[in-house]
């Protein structure tokens, strides 16, 4: 059956309705894909805020570190800087010590060449005194000889005195026989003189005496030779 224009028109329409239709649909499967796009998105960016969030955490934590961090850095720095000063002051004081050990050392020096000089005259002295040493064992022995010497001097001039007072003594006895014999004589003239008379008892007892005093003075006297004989053998073995 042929179709009318009003059947033609709302054929139109209907095909547009579709149309229409068709269309809206696809809008809201586009409006659907937007809000899932969205949902997606906020979701997104609610991760990417709790990312910021745990971002700026990590990065304040961070901060704190470095902060402390820099707090102890600036600790070591001053510590450092005291340590340096410290430093500066131990070697100003070794610089001194330093120089003082110089000091010393050129004072130790000063002292060695005094005391190898001390030891140079030390070692004269010695040498000196080795000398004198020497000189006094050999004026020792100069002494223990001449003191030999003298000892045997002495025993000489023992022996020589002896022999002076054994002849003094001999004299002194050859003195009493010439005193005896002169009174010997002096009785016997005195007797011839005078004769027999009371005056002879006297001449008598002066001869007697006179006989005795030459009878111990001649036994002295050869007593005295015979110890002067015996002293010159003692000295000519000497």
């Amino acid at each position: 059956m042929p179709q009318t224009s009003e059947d033609a028109g709302s054929d139109g329409a209907l095909a547009g309705i579709r149309t229409l239709v068709a269309r809206s649909v696809e809008l809201q499967e586009q409006e659907t894909t937007l809000e899932r796009d969205l949902t997606d998105l906020a979701r997104r960016r609610t991760e990417s805020t709790s990312s910021l969030l745990g971002f700026a955490s990590a990065s304040n934590e961070y901060a704190k570190h470095q902060t402390s961090m820099a707090e102890e850095r600036t600790a070591l720095t001053r510590e450092q800087t005291r340590l340096s000063t410290r430093s500066t002051e131990l070697g100003g004081i070794r610089t001194e010590l330093s120089r003082e050990r110089t000091t010393l050392a050129g004072q130790r020096t000063d002292l060695s060449v005094q005391r190898t000089g001390l030891a140079s005259d030390r070692t004269g002295m010695a040498r000196e005194r080795t000398g004198l040493s020497r000189r006094r064992t050999d004026l020792a022995q100069a002494r223990t000889t001449l003191a030999e010497g003298r000892n045997q001097f002495a025993e000489r001039r023992t022996g020589l005195s002896t022999v002076r007072t054994e002849l003094a003594r001999a004299r002194t006895f050859l003195a009493l026989i010439r005193t005896g014999l002169a009174f010997l004589v002096l009785g016997i003239s005195l007797y011839r003189y005078f004769g027999l008379s009371w005056w002879s008892l006297f001449d008598g007892a002066l001869a007697f005496i006179s006989v005795v005093v030459i009878g111990w003075a001649g036994k002295g006297y050869l007593r005295t030779t015979r110890r002067m004989k015996q002293l010159d053998g003692v000295l000519s073995l000497q």
